[in-house]
């Protein structure tokens, strides 16, 4: 196995934090990434210019193959229960992707088949659970999956599975999946359906694991996250190869791919089977690196878009960078006294996550990597971002439009739909169908009316701020809206 140290006696100059979730890396490296500081085995970083990293190389034809086909989430339900719950109906055409091969070509796409070390054919979670949503009638690999409902309690999947009938094989399989779902059971919940408990779940499961070896325990070895997680939209991974940092208070220093598979934690037992994912995950890194923003599927006004791209040069391009020929991302880290969105997520990386961080740089996931977390919000690259609603880092605008004005942004709104259908897309607005609500969430409720009301008094679900669109007429927000779509 290649050798791994933790980032040893480093000194620059900046700040703290991070909330995990992240990146990684097995790459040597011999001194600390500029504007990094670390005391105790913690880092901080400074807001501004993330500097850049080296990425190890790796096959982009091999990592869609692994992307589509293999899962870092090694343990799940025993195919033959699976089976029994699931029935034996052919997959609906919108839960099918173009790639997936064997047993996989008959799951849902946010599902993968794997095969335990005792020989037990599994299936899964995997990345494009979170990673990959329709659009339309067509699956989009990297657009987040902003309609996830995790409001639900996982422990109620776990009980249905354990009541099938299994050999001693099987439900020993089925137990190790059962024990990490059920110990980190609490941290999952979110309030809201749509928003990701991401973070949190990652947080939750390195309290139940020993940094050195990886080896899981029942109960915490240090103290869990809080169990109300902060809310989180997913961010698009076409953007990845334009990135320095991950996360949006940018602490994902350093090599990607060991960051992104820190949902392998829920699995792997000890540092060789994370070595052994680590192998092939390089190359699902640098797929990743290749994805491209799809095209805007309706028309647009090219005149009305040229206008708009003089407002965008002149109000968006210091933090988002320019586009086309010669176009330039800055990575800008910009401070919560600026961007002044919901400050929640930002502060809890940087003032309470410290045993987290300690955690991951003595870990094999942070060996030559760093959570170096900024007080404050990167500015995202905007490839693609018409697809991307609902904006700001938890979700709490459905449109591009609010984003831009935000003296119309409602306290209380949901999706426009009818039960589990998704919203029709607001072409006007970029966006998804809203509606306004007159209260927030309040006992007199059904359970599945109250969770799917986005409430912005919530703690962390606020969607003040980003106001520089405020100062544009309305004919400067129509034209740069123009302009969105054509990025």
């Amino acid at each position: 196995m290649t050798p791994w140290r933790p980032f040893g006696a480093c000194r620059g100059y900046l700040s703290l934090g991070g909330i995990l979730g992240l990146l990684l890396i097995t790459l040597a490296v011999t001194g600390c990434e500029q504007g990094v500081e670390e005391h105790g085995g913690i880092y901080k970083a400074e807001v501004g210019s993330v500097p850049a990293f080296p990425q190890r190389p790796g096959d982009p034809e091999k990592g869609r193959d692994a992307f589509l086909n293999r899962s870092i989430v090694t343990c799940g339900i025993p195919d033959r229960v699976y089976r029994k719950m699931a029935g034996e109906a052919p997959v609906e055409s919108e839960q099918r992707l173009a790639g997936r091969a064997g047993r996989n070509a008959e799951l849902p796409y946010r599902l993968t088949a794997t095969q335990s070390r005792s020989g037990v054919e599994l299936v899964t979670s995997n990345c494009l659970g979170c990673h990959a949503a329709v659009f339309g009638d067509a699956v989009i690999v990297g657009l987040g999956n902003e309609f996830l409902d995790m409001t639900q309690d996982p422990l109620l999947a776990v009980e249905a599975a354990g009541a099938v009938d299994m050999s001693e094989v099987e439900r020993a399989e089925w137990r190790r999946w059962a024990d990490r779902i059920t110990a980190i059971a609490d941290d999952i919940m979110t309030d809201t359906v749509g928003v990701n408990s991401a973070n949190n779940i990652t947080l939750a499961l390195m309290a139940h694991r020993d940094p050195m070896t990886l080896a899981w325990s029942n109960t915490p070895l240090i103290e869990p996250p809080p169990e109300k997680p902060l809310p989180v939209s997913v961010p698009p991974l076409w953007n990845l190869g334009k990135k320095r940092a991950l996360f949006y208070n940018a602490e994902g220093r350093g090599d990607h791919a060991r960051y992104m598979m820190l949902a392998s934690t829920a699995c792997a037992d000890s540092v060789e089977e994370a070595a052994a994912i680590d192998a092939w995950f390089i190359d699902v890194r640098a797929y990743l690196a290749t994805l491209r923003a799809p095209k805007y599927p309706f028309p647009v006004d090219p005149v009305l878009a040229e206008q708009g791209r003089g407002v965008f040069q002149q109000t968006c391009k210091e933090c988002h960078g320019s586009h086309g020929e010669g176009g330039r991302y800055p990575n800008k880290v910009v401070a919560l006294g600026k961007v002044k969105t919901d400050p929640a997520l930002a502060r809890m990386g940087y003032s309470d996550a410290d045993r987290f961080r300690r955690w991951f740089q003595r870990s094999f996931y942070g060996a030559l990597s760093q959570a170096a977390p900024a007080l404050g919000y990167i500015a995202p690259p905007l490839d693609g971002v018409w697809a991307t609603a609902p904006y700001l880092h938890n979700a709490s605008l459905p449109n591009l439009e609010l984003l831009l004005d935000s003296q119309r942004r409602p306290k209380y709104w949901a999706f426009d739909r009818e039960g589990d259908q998704l919203p029709a897309y607001d072409r006007q607005g970029l966006g998804w169908a809203y509606r306004v609500l007159e209260q927030g969430k309040s006992g007199a409720m059904s359970w599945d009316e109250r969770n799917r009301i986005y409430d912005t008094t919530l703690p962390g679900y606020g969607n003040g701020g980003h106001s520089f669109g405020d100062a544009l007429t309305s004919a400067e927000r129509a034209a740069l809206l123009e302009y969105l779509k054509t990025l």
